[in-house]
């Protein structure tokens, strides 16, 4: 990056820092602050500073935590305090660490407004309360090693794999924020890994039907005893290759003529999802339309949403081998087996994230108008099984 002048004045830009390579070395930005890359390609703030008369180096925290504009601004404060005679560094030596249980909550609360999912955001720090607290609590966060963080996660990292990835990945976030506060160098979590024992787990893939037998599973389902919204959901979301969870939270405000509009909020991907409806989609729609509840809700139950486990404790009693989420499957096995369409229309619509970075800088375009033909073919595909199928289990919910 071209760098103007011996002192440049805000050189440096938010794009600029989070290019995927930069060369090692440092880049100055103005009032002594530069970009560190080392050749590993780690990125940290350091300030360049007269204190006192003597010239000294005082590090802002890594660029991945620390923002540029935050980094100018205590830049600035570093520097006017200096002038003015003060010591910055000796200001700075004055906040005293913290334990880590008291560095986990701190770092709970300030990402707790941006997690969506309020049982995550509860998990998040209980999985902490329950298994590192009592090992590493009450430590100084600058005082804790490798042997503290084996201690946290041996115990389970075999039994409860899952669980102890999870912490891992919570703690590291804790170290890595007192980093960005000084108080240590280095993750202690990092690499850990190599000196815990090897886990291979199996791959599991959610059960689902090869895709000529959907349209027995819809036939199974409208002549169960099932409530009329709970069949009326389980098609739609047949037909449509959606998420259950979508799916069971539509509202009406989401759908545009013959076109649903899920927004980013809603999404696992945080990004809108355009879906084109089928005729027999709409006509679904028509009919739940008569059953509106004042909730807003497409497929409401009771004034909230189809609770996931009505769906797969219904398929289960009517011996349909494969959950909610196993329709995806079946619906992108037929447009492999059975159609012509290009891999990228498939992938979108099922709101997969298409290509690295860099394509998906160039992809603008979701194929929407392309994705109208595919998803009437794929429910064309389904009705015109369903005559000639006899329902594998009748009346037995």
């Amino acid at each position: 990056m071209k760098q103007k002048g011996k002192h440049p004045a805000n050189a440096l830009s938010a794009v600029w820092i989070k290019k995927k390579h930069i060369d090692a070395g440092f880049y100055a930005d103005g009032n002594g602050l530069y970009l560190k890359v080392d050749k590993s390609g780690a990125r940290r703030w350091i300030q360049r500073l007269v204190i006192h008369g003597k010239r000294k180096d005082m590090g802002l925290g890594s660029a991945s935590l620390v923002s540029l504009s935050d980094a100018r601004e205590q830049a600035r404060i570093n520097r006017a305090l200096a002038r003015s005679g003060g010591d910055p560094l000796a200001e700075k030596r004055k906040e005293q660490p913290q334990t880590f249980k008291e560095s986990a909550y701190a770092v709970y609360e300030i990402n707790k407004p941006s997690w969506k999912n309020e049982k995550h955001a509860k998990q998040w720090i209980t999985t902490l309360e329950k298994s590192a607290f009592p090992v590493i609590g009450d430590k100084l966060i600058s005082q804790i090693d490798t042997p503290d963080i084996l201690e946290v996660l041996q115990p389970i990292w075999i039994t409860k794999h899952e669980t102890a990835r999870r912490i891992k990945q919570r703690m590291s976030s804790v170290f890595k924020w007192s980093q960005a506060k000084q108080w240590r160098s280095n993750d202690p979590t990092d690499n850990i890994e190599k000196a815990l024992p090897k886990h291979s787990k199996p791959v599991k893939h959610h059960l689902s039907l090869p895709f000529n037998e959907v349209a027995r599973a819809i036939e199974t389902v409208n002549n169960s005893n099932a409530l009329p919204i709970t069949k009326l959901t389980f098609e739609f979301l047949v037909l449509t290759a959606c998420r259950s969870g979508d799916v069971r939270g539509m509202r009406w405000d989401e759908i545009e003529g013959d076109k649903w509009v899920i927004p980013a909020s809603r999404m696992k991907k945080g990004k809108e999802h355009r879906i084109p409806l089928p005729k027999r989609c709409m006509e679904i729609i028509s009919i739940a339309e008569t059953m509106k509840d004042g909730t807003g809700l497409v497929f409401p139950n009771n004034g909230k949403p189809l609770s996931d486990m009505t769906l797969s404790k219904l398929m289960k009693e009517l011996g349909i081998k494969a959950v909610p989420h196993g329709f995806r499957t079946s619906f992108r096995q037929w447009t492999t087996e059975k159609t012509n369409y290009p891999w990228q229309v498939c992938e979108f619509a099922l709101a997969h994230v298409v290509g690295d970075e860099a394509e998906q800088a160039y992809q603008r375009s979701d194929l929407f108008d392309t994705r109208i033909n595919m998803m009437e073919a794929w429910a064309q595909y389904v009705i015109n099984q369903r005559a000639d199928v006899i329902p594998l289990v009748k009346n037995n919910t």
